[in-house]
């Protein structure tokens, strides 16, 4: 990283920190409002939860017996090829570090 950009970043995280400090001065009529890292905590997990939901929604909208059977044929096959190359793989790379005896 460069200079420049470490001083930058520096100086925004010295910047925000007194943005922080300054915030937390007391009020008098207004009730505590939940910290900053709270709500962007739960801003997220709502957008997760919308999303999450909204992809349930589209899975059972479109779900098809026979596609997921063949999804799930080929993803069997597949794992169990890799495996065997896998193995191959092990094999080769022990022989040419051990070597030949």
């Amino acid at each position: 990283m460069g200079t420049r950009f470490l001083l930058a970043l520096c100086l925004v995280l010295l910047v925000l920190g007194f943005e922080v400090q300054g915030a937390q001065l007391p009020q008098q009529d207004e009730p505590p409002s939940p910290a900053l890292l709270t709500q962007v905590q739960e801003s997220l997990s709502s957008y997760w939860e919308s999303a999450k939901a909204a992809a349930q929604k589209l899975y059972e909208k479109t779900y098809l017996p026979a596609v997921d059977e063949k999804l799930r044929d080929l993803y069997s096959k597949s794992t169990a090829a890799m495996s065997t190359y896998t193995g191959i793989f092990t094999d080769q790379v022990l022989s040419v570090l051990k070597g030949e005896e």
